[in-house]
């Protein structure tokens, strides 16, 4: 298979449908999205540094993949079965599970990023 650029659009174009899809179909992204706009804001107001940009866009992106990766293995087995499986079962709460620690490590490091200067803002160190 050699490279065409209208191969390489057509795959943009479907990772676009599926970030959409992601987007329209699970409640978790609403949150996520709020999430990322609440944290984009709050680094914008408080003159975070280029370092603390990328560990939070790398925080950002990482809860966003676990998100769409869950989504799709959820669909996925949906596909295969629409009976209750077990292993099935396994597989998806442990999808959901990395969504999870991926949500939790992004908030640690928005904790760790945005908390001192926030607090400095308020007033609320010395």
């Amino acid at each position: 298979m050699s490279f065409s650029l209208a191969s390489r659009l057509r795959s943009l174009t479907f990772a676009c449908r599926g970030i959409a899809l992601v987007v329209r179909t699970q409640h978790n992204a609403w949150l996520h999205a709020a999430a990322t706009v609440l944290v984009v804001a709050a680094g914008l107001v408080l003159g975070i540094g280029a370092l603390e940009w990328s560990a939070l866009v790398l925080a950002i992106a990482a809860v966003w993949t676990a998100e769409a990766m869950n989504t799709g293995l959820e669909f996925l087995a949906d596909a295969v079965t629409t009976e209750t499986h077990p292993l099935i079962g396994k597989a998806k709460d442990a999808a959901a599970g990395a969504v999870l620690l991926a949500a939790l490590g992004a908030v640690a490091v928005g904790l760790l990023i945005l908390g001192p200067p926030l607090l400095a803002k308020l007033g609320l160190t010395s």
